[in-house]
């Protein structure tokens, strides 16, 4: 599920920081220290169980179907297939033995999965050069209301990835560009930009036969294109899955930076409720405030279990972390330890498994935790600007670089 962000998006980079100049300014000198922080580095150093605060308390067995899951999905490749950045967490047989063993634990048995984990994995402390605080926001799967027909209230299509949308993984053709990608459609050979939200929401896709559904609320559609999955209850009352399938290659930008410029919102007061907020009191400025993020995703019918994360896999609510892939892959187990979204001075410490990614998941130290679907997912997600920390857990005998 290849999404943004809820509290990232929204919270982040809102104002650009500002220095009062002198008068007449001295001879010009290289910036200072922003200009030497160097590139963002995943480092890692071992550890053990007793290091990871909570890790006798959690209740482990709750992670045991993500791990489930992820298992089948690595088991399924070559066994000499090099796992994350340059084979830092080993190989695909590395895995095959933990994972067969997993697979034969009873469900529901904490005490039987932390005693597995515990003899088959070392924890590795994860950092930023050596940074170990990071950012954790969270994200859920959004609940609408439409109806394949467009008629009465339902008024706002949601679209099918056009057919001449070409997305591209730039990492294919220069590693140093691993984890870029851009988007766009080919015109006389050539690769060119995508119609952005503003042209799309003018128009630009009417005719192509590419509504997949129409929903009765604007901002509805707009807060699920940032969530990537939802919901979706038909006038019948049934219910459809749909899911991430494009993004038309813009940049995100985040409107509650925009709102902060316009003074609408006070820096400090922005978050997901906030923005809804003021989105729903003021339907006439709406639009343009999300049309200033040219960033536009389609969508498709999933069927089965869901929502999917960009693993392939069914995502686990508490369980599954969006990670920034240049640095962590799919299917790590990882011991998070953050700051509760809810609970002022509680800490939200559990096993979890690198499932998904997302725009805004950039960084060796950084995560979205899926929440799963309702209106108390939706709260958490919405609050959850977290400092905290993860370990990652790697099979015994894979040893990666110490840093």
């Amino acid at each position: 599920m290849r999404r943004h962000s809820l509290a990232a998006l929204f919270a982040l980079g809102l104002l650009a920081g500002c220095a009062q100049q002198p008068a007449k300014p001295p001879v010009p000198s290289p910036p200072p220290a922003e200009a030497e922080k160097p590139a963002a580095r995943l480092t890692l150093r071992p550890a053990s169980f007793a290091d990871l605060p909570g890790w006798s308390v959690d209740r482990t067995a709750d992670a045991l179907p993500a791990l489930l899951k992820s298992c089948d999905r690595l088991v399924r490749q070559p066994v000499d297939r090099a796992l994350g950045p340059d084979g830092l967490m080993g190989r695909i047989g590395d895995w095959t033995g933990p994972c067969a063993t997993i697979a034969k634990l009873p469900a529901g048995d904490h005490v039987a999965l932390r005693r597995a984990v515990e003899s088959l994995f070392q924890p590795w402390a994860a950092g930023d050069n050596g940074t170990a605080e990071g950012l954790f926001t969270g994200y859920y799967e959004s609940a609408l209301r439409g109806s394949f027909k467009r008629q009465g209230k339902y008024q706002t299509p949601l679209f099918k990835r056009p057919s001449d949308l070409v997305m591209v993984d730039l990492g294919e053709f220069r590693p140093n560009l691993k984890g870029e990608r851009i988007a766009g459609r080919v015109v006389d050979g050539q690769l060119k930009p995508y119609a952005d939200r503003r042209a799309i929401e003018s128009g630009a896709l009417n005719g192509k036969g590419l509504e997949l559904l129409y929903v009765d609320d604007p901002v509805d559609a707009f807060f699920l294109q940032i969530q990537g999955s939802g919901r979706v209850t038909l006038p019948d009352g049934s219910q459809i899955r749909i899911g991430y399938d494009g993004q038309n290659g813009h940049p995100y930008f985040a409107i509650g930076r925009e709102l902060v410029a316009r003074g609408a919102l006070a820096k400090e007061d922005v978050s997901m409720q906030s923005i809804r907020a003021w989105l729903e009191a003021n339907p006439s400025k709406a639009a343009d405030v999300m049309n200033t993020n040219p960033s536009f995703v389609f969508f498709r019918r999933l069927e089965g279990e869901g929502p999917l994360g960009a693993q392939g896999v069914a995502l686990t609510p508490g369980r599954s972390l969006a990670v920034d892939r240049t640095f962590i892959a799919y299917g790590v187990p990882v011991w998070l330890d953050a700051e509760d979204p809810v609970q002022a001075k509680t800490r939200f410490r559990r096993l979890m498994v690198a499932q998904d990614t997302g725009g805004a998941i950039r960084g060796p130290v950084r995560g979205d935790v899926f929440w799963g679907h309702g209106a108390e997912a939706e709260q958490r997600a919405g609050l959850m600007k977290s400092s905290g920390r993860y370990w990652l857990l790697l099979p015994k005998g894979v040893t990666p670089p110490m840093s």
